[in-house]
C-alpha cells in the first residue's frame, strides 16, 4: 500500500513538475514578448535617427544584456538595422539602432456603408498603398466579402506580396501598380515582402473576438455573419475584426493624435454615428467589446424612430438635421451627446472625425464645444477640450490596419 502510494506521490510531483515548468515556460515567454514589444515601440518612435541600446535599457528599464539579446534578435529577423554611430561623453561612440520600417506591412480594409477603402501599411503605420471603390454594405455578406477580397488580392497582388509564413495572399505578381503609392516599397531585394494580416472595420455592434457582427444598423442580413473567419479563409491570412470607431480611435491613439490626453472620445458622424473610446492609453471595447455606442444612446424620449429599433437616438436626430440642412442643430444635438459622455467618462478630450464632420467642421466643432462649456460653467468646471481629429477622421482604414500592427509594440488595447 505504502509503495503504491509512494509511486502515485511521485507520479503527482513529476506531472505537478511538468505543469509548473509549462507554466514558467508560458510566463517567460509572455514576458520575452513584452520586453520586445517595449524595445520596439521604443525604436518605432525614435524614428530614422534611431535610438542606442544603452538608452533602450534606460527607458525600458531592462538590463544591457537584455536589451542586447533582443535587439540582436531584432536584427536577425530584420526588424532593427544599424543607423549609425552617435558621439559619446566618453569612451567609443555609441552605435544606434532603427526600425525597419518595410520589414512587415499590414492591410487595413474599412467597410463604409457606401465606399470600400483599402490600404497598406508598413511597420510605422504609413500608407504605401491605397484602393477604394464603391460599396453597398446592404448588398449581402457574399457580395461585400467578394468584393473586399478582390480588392484586397489587387492592392497586395500588385506588389507580389506573400503572407506572413510563406501563406501566399494570392500568386506573385509583377505588374504595374496602379493604385497610390506615396512611399517606395523597397528593401526586399531577396524574398518577397510580408504580409502580416488584414484589421477589417464596419459598423456595429459586433464581437471583436470572435469577429462575428450583431445586429448592424440598418443592415439586419449581418447578425450572426462570421466575418473573421471568412475573410481569414478566402485571404489565407490572419484576419482581426473590429468597429470603424475603435479601429479610428486606436490609429489615432497609436500615432500620438490626442497629444497628452490619456483619455479621449472618438465620436465619428459620417453615412452613421459612433463612437471610439480611449481610456488609460488604450482603447475600451468592454466586456462584451459592444463599447462605444454612440449614437443610439437615447436623448429624446418621444423622437424618430431609429434603425436600431429605439426613438429619439442621437444618430436619428442628427443625421434628420443634417438632412433638412440644419448643421448647426445637428452639432447641437451631438454635443449634448457628447457632454453626456464627458460627464460618464471624464475624458480628457473629444476628436471629431467623419465625412459629416469634414463637410462642416468648423460648425460642429463650435457646436460641440458650446455645450461641453455650458455644462462645464454650470459645474464651476473646466471644459473639455474638441477638435477635428488630425486626419479629419478619414483615417479608420489606416486604424484597421494598426489592428495587426499595434500589438507588436504593445498597443494592443483592451
Amino acid at each position: 500500500m505504502g509503495g503504491v502510494n509512494r509511486t502515485k506521490s511521485r507520479g503527482d510531483g513529476e506531472a505537478g513538475g511538468a505543469a509548473r515548468r509549462s507554466r514558467t515556460s508560458l510566463q517567460l515567454g509572455a514576458l520575452r514578448s513584452h520586453n520586445a514589444a517595449l524595445v520596439l515601440d521604443l525604436l518605432r518612435t525614435a524614428g530614422p535617427e534611431g535610438i542606442s541600446r544603452l538608452e533602450l535599457a534606460e527607458r525600458t528599464g531592462l538590463t544591457p544584456q537584455a536589451v542586447s539579446k533582443i535587439t540582436g534578435r531584432l536584427r536577425e529577423e530584420g526588424l532593427a538595422a544599424e543607423a549609425g554611430r552617435r558621439a559619446s561623453t566618453g569612451g567609443k561612440p555609441r552605435t544606434v539602432l532603427r526600425l525597419v520600417p518595410e520589414a512587415g506591412h499590414a492591410v487595413g480594409v474599412h467597410l463604409d456603408r457606401d465606399e470600400l477603402t483599402v490600404v497598406l501599411c508598413d511597420l510605422t503605420g504609413a500608407v504605401v498603398a491605397r484602393r477604394s471603390a464603391a460599396l453597398d454594405l446592404g448588398a449581402g455578406a457574399e457580395t461585400v466579402v467578394e468584393g473586399a477580397v478582390r480588392e484586397v488580392g489587387e492592392l497586395v497582388g500588385e506588389g507580389g506580396w506573400s503572407g506572413a509564413g510563406g501563406r501566399g495572399l494570392v500568386a506573385p505578381t509583377r505588374r504595374s501598380r496602379t493604385c497610390d503609392s506615396p512611399a517606395p516599397l523597397g528593401g526586399f531585394s531577396d524574398r518577397p515582402p510580408q504580409v502580416l494580416g488584414v484589421g477589417v472595420a464596419l459598423p456595429g455592434p459586433l464581437d471583436h473576438r470572435s469577429g462575428v457582427l450583431h445586429r448592424v444598423t440598418g443592415f439586419p442580413e449581418w447578425n450572426g455573419f462570421p466575418l473573421r473567419d471568412v475573410l481569414a479563409r478566402r485571404l489565407s491570412l490572419p484576419v482581426v475584426v473590429d468597429k470603424d470607431t475603435n479601429a479610428a480611435a486606436l490609429g489615432l491613439a497609436v500615432e500620438g493624435a490626442a497629444g497628452e490626453s490619456a483619455s479621449f472620445a472618438y465620436l465619428h458622424f459620417g453615412a452613421g454615428l459612433g463612437g471610439g473610446l480611449v481610456i488609460g492609453g488604450v482603447v475600451h471595447r468592454g466586456t462584451r467589446t459592444g463599447a462605444g455606442e454612440f449614437g443610439h444612446q437615447v436623448v429624446q424620449l418621444d423622437g424618430p424612430p431609429c434603425g436600431c429599433g429605439n426613438r429619439g437616438c442621437v444618430e436619428a436626430l442628427c443625421l434628420a438635421a443634417v438632412a433638412r440642412g440644419d448643421v448647426a442643430e445637428a452639432a447641437r444635438v451631438l454635443g449634448t451627446a457628447a457632454g453626456n459622455l464627458v460627464a460618464l467618462l471624464d475624458v480628457d478630450l473629444v476628436l471629431l472625425g467623419g465625412r459629416t464632420v469634414a463637410a462642416a467642421p468648423e460648425t460642429f466643432v463650435r457646436g460641440v464645444a458650446a455645450v461641453l462649456d455650458e455644462r462645464a460653467g454650470r459645474a464651476g468646471g473646466d471644459a473639455v477640450p474638441v477638435r477635428v481629429a488630425s486626419d479629419g477622421g478619414r483615417g479608420v482604414a489606416e486604424g484597421a490596419a494598426q489592428l495587426l500592427l499595434a500589438p507588436l509594440f504593445g498597443r494592443a488595447g483592451e
